[in-house]
């Protein structure tokens, strides 16, 4: 048990660093709120990626897109619409729900995916978690 609380923390890490970096290329900034949503998006797709180890990528995509849209949708809620930190806002972008997600970046989560399952396979092999 104390492993794998070991195991999550520090892919909470990974993930909170991961996609802090990732907004900070694309928007030119992040907010601490993001560090935590990126955590616990790689240690749910680290954890689903390790066990559907037959799933073919595409699978994968889709598993990664609806996990991190799903994520986001809630934490948009938490921290946009009721904490009214106006962290992000899609309305201004065609198909979103409540602002909070788009159908545009549910489909550039998926090929996010892509390389979250590539990190997921190097640190299974390399470190067992």
């Amino acid at each position: 048990m104390k492993r794998k609380i070991e195991c999550d923390i520090a892919l909470f890490a990974i993930g909170g660093i991961a996609y802090g970096l990732i907004e900070i290329l694309w928007r030119k900034y992040t907010h601490w709120t993001m560090l935590i949503t990126g955590g616990i998006c790689f240690v749910i797709l680290y954890r689903l990626f390790t066990k559907a180890v037959n799933a073919a990528l595409w699978q994968k995509c889709i598993i990664g897109s609806a996990v991190i849209t799903a994520i986001e949708f809630v934490a948009g809620c938490i921290i946009n619409i009721w904490g009214k930190m106006n962290v992000w806002d899609y309305s201004a972008i065609p198909i979103n729900l409540c602002g909070q997600i788009c159908a545009l970046y549910s489909v550039l989560w998926g090929l996010l995916s892509i390389p979250i399952v590539a990190v997921c396979n190097i640190i299974k092999k390399k470190l067992d978690f």
